[in-house]
């Protein structure tokens, strides 16, 4: 296993650049192959009693920066106030296809299915508004790598919003992407602007782009 790539700690909180294909938390079919447990591990190593707390999560596929609390009231405070504290939420992503326009902001409402599918549907009453900006960082090829910010965290919704919009994350097959040929979601989390829950310290918390993203 590789080591943690560990981007920022203090007593109150541990920030790691998640690496793709690893779960962020457990789930029935996996318990100990996850972020969650690496980072517990490490935490106990300083002394058996420490904890960590799951503040928000990335999807197995999406690499990037993740954010876990040391106690149970910073974990409260943050996810209860997310959007407070999470000032900024930028990710980069390589696209099907030369995306046009260079910018533009995506407001759609989704919709989630009992099989766990996320899709768009703007007319239904039920639907949560999903908000994320791209900006063109440039062609590859003949695809796109693309700034994103969002500024909501439905599930699944960056990848959704694009796929939609007809230019689908490459390796993403549960929403229309065509394989990757490095075997990987092409969507990673690089930058989280954060305010410190304790000491109001504005953090920039910043997971360095994947090579394969840029060659």
């Amino acid at each position: 296993m590789k080591k943690m790539d560990i981007i920022y700690e203090d007593k109150y909180i541990i920030a790691i650049n998640k690496p793709t294909k690893l779960l962020t938390i457990s789930t029935n079919k996996e318990k100990e192959k996850t972020l969650y447990h690496e980072v517990s591990e490490y935490v106990k190593k300083k002394h058996k009693s420490n904890k960590i707390f799951i503040v928000h999560r990335l999807d197995f596929d999406t690499s990037g920066v993740t954010v876990f609390a040391k106690d149970q009231k910073v974990k409260e405070e943050l996810q209860n106030n997310w959007d407070k504290y999470a000032t900024k939420r930028s990710y980069i992503a390589l696209v099907e296809g030369l995306i046009k326009p260079d910018k533009l902001t995506l407001k759609n409402k989704l919709v989630e299915t009992k099989t766990n599918m996320v899709y768009v549907n703007d007319n239904s009453k039920y639907g949560k508004l999903a908000i994320t900006s791209y900006s063109l960082n440039r062609y590859i090829g003949g695809n796109s790598l693309i700034d994103i910010e969002i500024k909501t965290g439905r599930k699944n919704q960056i990848r959704v919003q694009l796929s939609n919009y007809g230019y689908p994350i490459i390796g993403d097959k549960k929403y229309e992407g065509k394989k990757s040929f490095y075997n990987r979601l092409m969507l990673h989390a690089n930058v989280l602007e954060l305010v410190h829950p304790v000491t109001k310290e504005k953090l920039n918390l910043s997971a360095r782009i994947p090579k394969e993203f840029t060659k």
